[in-house]
């Protein structure tokens, strides 16, 4: 997949090609990125990408032109999505991860800054996408969560392919809990049945453990996974 990015901070997009199962995924070429600076597409001396607000108020705001530019001069693959980062956006959630990953070959990520972005800006992107309700000082970190996840769910990223389908958001469930060695640690125990050898009582186990955790702490999931049985069934 082509990862491209467009932001005022690329440095920012450096980590990445280190970051573990990530960065080696880059080496290995599952992934490529790059990234854009709407600075080296501005045309006056002084290489201006953001202005005062018509209207007036504070901040500065993200001028059009250099943004435009930049996402035009990116090479088009024939699958190929853009992505605005905007607190105003969709919730991040990890069908939409599997769906990007899935269905193209190339993400256009494009992080905003300063106070905001000219609105025009908006008409380059296929979609807007926030990872929570807060505001931040560019899009760069909401772009770098994008493309970690994305490029997790690639073939050949993660070893084995049965981990990303049991863990948290897979189906809406939170993942259940994990143990390992020693069977007792400071008198917290593993419970009894992970040791019993018994695959369909740890199921079982797993399946309850997934839909007690989840009422627990994320109510607003488990009502949907409530709802969608409801629908199966």
């Amino acid at each position: 997949m082509r990862l491209d990015v467009v932001s005022l901070a690329p440095e920012a997009f450096a980590p990445l090609l280190e970051l573990g199962v990530i960065g080696r995924a880059f080496a290995a070429g599952i992934a490529a990125l790059h990234t854009h600076n709407p600075r080296d597409y501005a045309t006056d001396k002084y290489r201006k990408v953001d202005d005062e607000p018509y209207g007036g108020g504070a901040g500065m705001v993200l001028k059009p032109e250099p943004v435009f530019a930049a996402v035009e001069a990116i090479p088009v693959l024939p699958r190929r999505r853009v992505l605005l980062m905007s607190p105003q956006g969709s919730p991040l959630q990890q069908a939409d991860l599997r769906r990007w990953a899935g269905g193209y070959e190339q993400l256009v990520l494009i992080c905003g800054h300063y106070e905001g972005f000219d609105e025009r800006i908006r008409a380059l992107a296929d979609e807007e996408v926030s990872i929570g309700d807060f505001v931040l000082t560019g899009g760069e970190l909401p772009a770098a969560v994008i493309i970690n996840g994305v490029v997790r769910l690639l073939p050949g990223t993660v070893g084995s392919e049965a981990c990303l389908e049991e863990e948290s958001h897979s189906a809406l469930l939170l993942e259940h809990p994990h143990y390992t060695r020693p069977a007792s640690f400071r008198e917290l125990e593993v419970p009894t049945v992970l040791r019993s050898g018994d695959h369909g009582a740890i199921a079982r186990w797993r399946a309850e453990q997934q839909q007690q955790r989840t009422a627990e702490r994320r109510p607003d999931l488990y009502a949907r996974w409530r709802q969608q049985q409801q629908i199966q069934q």
